[in-house]
């Protein structure tokens, strides 16, 4: 009677362990699984489309070259947001010439705005397509003004779970390549062999999806949440940046950068196996991607990827939103912060407020999300090379960061990002002029 129930308590031991770790990595999931699921917002979904329906499958590989890049990156502006308990904004105002820290705001505040107004446009067009009766202007106000009211209704840890939940959504894009059947051999052969074609327009995706997946705002925002996350905690029990923390962070940066790059993927998937296959190329924008889906793969799949764009814009807006409004503060040194309340924070909130306002107001000044992409990409492209070069020495500045400076493989992985990142600005400004 003991030989059979001694292996059945061991079981039952086991898989309440694995249950435990479950728990506890679901609950450590935080600022990194948001800030990688906010990088498919509407207008990265638009470039990935892209390049699946100009290119099919062939840039299915970039996937894989962008995750260690985007987890290497992320994680350092992670550990510089726990060690200094302050925004990237903040460490460059205290230990960096002002002129560097103006240079990054020039060109991320105006990116930042138009790459709301166009996440704003795609997801007041998409609504529209799904039900014609509502006018894609009133939706987007809808959003917008949905938006600002959880903003400034919910403190941070309520917001982040908010946005923890909004991560399901992007889990609609995974469904829709099994729903129309792609080749799976000619998937993995695109996914570990990749194809590098030297023409304007195959280069020019290429650029794209790194300006897409290697965004300044994400990191503002992924050293600020950690700080933010940081002090919350410190609030309710004293917390130490010991190797516990660090591993806890780079757990949670490294599942929300695969889990960008897998949505990532299956969109450029699903553009590749239907659009490409039918012919359509030409997609510019996230309603005539789900438009063109609906006769080739079916009602399912074009509701879909209808609603995964506004669970998208849902959870990318605020990140958007609130970077900017974190960089303000920082660097004009006034109150901030998402666990604030409106009255303590006035000019945080309001900030918020104009951005989500000016990114309403581009449906007035004619520029198409088409155009606000190309702009915000030019502008990304122009800060993205200085900023990744100034967190590589932040992160290697023993002034700065004591005793938790960079590996030899953060560093390694960090410097090919700077070449890359180079390379596609100086080819970014070359195919744009």
């Amino acid at each position: 009677m003991a030989s059979t129930t001694q292996p059945a308590g061991k079981a039952r031991i086991r898989q309440r362990k694995s249950s435990s770790r479950l728990k506890t990595l679901l609950k450590n999931l935080g600022p990194g699984l948001i800030t990688g699921a906010s990088d498919d917002d509407p207008s990265g979904i638009i470039t990935y489309t892209q390049a699946g329906s100009q290119f099919g499958l062939a840039t299915l590989w970039t996937a894989l070259l962008t995750f260690p890049l985007m987890a290497a990156m992320q994680g350092m502006a992670a550990r510089i947001g726990l060690v200094t308990s302050q925004g990237l904004t903040g460490t460059l105002r205290v230990h960096y010439p002002k002129w560097l820290l103006f240079f990054v705001l020039l060109f991320c505040f105006p990116a930042v705005i138009l790459n709301i107004g166009a996440d704003i446009q795609s997801m007041g067009a998409v609504t529209h397509l799904l039900f014609p009766v509502i006018p894609a202007f009133s939706a987007s106000i809808f959003f917008a003004g949905l938006l600002l009211f959880v903003i400034i209704r919910y403190p941070y840890q309520k917001m982040a779970g908010i946005l923890k939940w909004l991560c399901i959504g992007l889990l609609l894009y995974l469904i829709v390549p099994f729903l129309v059947h792609p080749h799976w051999p000619e998937v993995a052969k695109s996914t570990f062999i990749p194809t590098i074609r030297f023409d304007k327009d195959f280069l020019g995706i290429l650029v794209a999806i790194l300006g897409t997946t290697i965004s300044p705002y994400l990191f503002f925002w992924q050293a600020t949440m950690e700080a933010e996350e940081e002090q919350h905690n410190t609030r309710k029990k004293r917390i130490v940046v010991d190797k516990k923390t660090l591993d806890n962070m780079r757990s949670d940066v490294n599942i929300g950068m695969f889990f960008s790059n897998f949505v990532m993927f299956f969109v450029i998937l699903t553009a590749g196996s239907v659009l490409f296959v039918a012919g359509t190329k030409h997609i510019e924008t996230v309603e005539q991607a789900a438009q063109a889906l609906k006769p080739l793969a079916g009602d399912l799949s074009y509701t879909l990827f209808a609603v995964g764009v506004i669970g998208t814009g849902l959870l990318a807006i605020p990140v958007l939103a609130g970077s900017i409004s974190y960089m303000l503060a920082e660097t004009l040194q006034f109150s901030m912060g998402l666990d604030k309340k409106f009255n303590e924070a006035r000019r945080f909130y309001s900030v918020i407020f104009l951005s989500l306002l000016a990114g309403l107001a581009m449906q007035f000044s004619g520029i198409s999300p088409v155009k606000a992409l190309l702009y915000t990409a030019i502008l990304y492209g122009l800060t993205s090379p200085v900023l990744i070069a100034v967190i590589l020495h932040i992160g290697n500045n023993k002034k700065i960061m004591g005793k938790h400076t960079n590996t030899r493989l953060s560093n390694i992985l960090g410097f090919l990002t700077l070449i890359l990142m180079t390379a596609s600005a100086v080819a970014l400004v070359y195919f744009s002029f």
